[in-house]
């Protein structure tokens, strides 16, 4: 797996190589004053596939995931998403999921989909914090309930990667599996920004790449403690594509 800024050549196809375009974070507005149209519309340029990673919406507002869907008739390759917590503000998940399914969207909650021969896999995740510092069930219920519910996570990602058949698997996440991809935002929120169980589980599998938004001021690049690559494609994260969107060669 390999890297590409914007400079490279010619797109690689002949020898079976697969080019992902991966961005997360558009928070798209109800007011609609920034389009995504001519984002998708470079990205079909550039890429094969396209990777989304959640905080699709502002506010996970039905009329925001409307918006995004009326862009991606920009995009002319295929469209993978999770959604991110921002998604579900609104309390309306169900119908900005549906929306986006409507468009065509591989919109993954436990799943797992193919296109061309690379399997891609996602769950949100969720928060829990990182290494030793990992938040434990122990003590209140909310505490334990919010364990749960990233283990539960976990265990959905772990499900959904068994369901694998190809040879090469790219993981799509929300929130970081790794501490190295949120360096830069404040050390207190580092445990809201995701949970190492998540890198636990993919370092039981073998996995080309793996994917996640949610941490605007981290890093670009890390890896799990197994050595699988992990790509914060937020946005706002400075990529050596010089653009929003990271291009990965799988």
């Amino acid at each position: 797996m390999a890297e590409k800024g914007t400079t490279a050549t010619a797109r690689v196809g002949n020898g079976g190589t697969v080019r992902i375009a991966a961005v997360g974070d558009l928070h798209v507005k109800e007011d609609a004053q920034a389009s995504c149209r001519d984002l998708f519309g470079e990205v079909s340029r550039e890429a094969d596939v396209l990777v989304l990673t959640g905080d699709l919406t502002n506010l996970g507002k039905p009329r925001e995931a409307e918006i995004l869907a009326e862009d991606l008739r920009a995009c002319a390759i295929p469209v993978v998403a999770v959604l991110g917590n921002h998604d579900y503000e609104s309390d309306a998940v169900d119908d900005v999921a549906h929306i986006l399914r409507q468009a065509g969207v591989h919109l993954l909650d436990g799943q797992t989909t193919e296109i061309k021969e690379v399997g891609f896999v996602g769950v949100k995740g969720f928060i829990g914090g990182f290494g030793s510092r990992m938040l434990g069930s122990f003590g209140e219920p909310a505490i334990k309930a919010m364990v749960a519910e990233s283990v539960s996570e976990s265990m959905r990602l772990e499900n959904a990667m068994r369901q694998v058949r190809t040879n090469r698997t790219v993981v799509v996440l929300h929130y970081a599996p790794v501490v190295e991809t949120v360096a830069g935002e404040p050390l207190e929120i580092f445990p809201f920004l995701g949970s190492s169980r998540l890198a636990e589980t993919i370092d039981r599998f073998k996995v080309s790449a793996v994917v996640h938004g949610h941490a605007h001021r981290g890093v670009y690049e890390g890896r799990t403690p197994g050595g699988a690559p992990v790509y914060n494609v937020a946005m706002h994260v400075a990529k050596p594509t010089g653009r929003p969107y990271a291009l990965l060669e799988i």
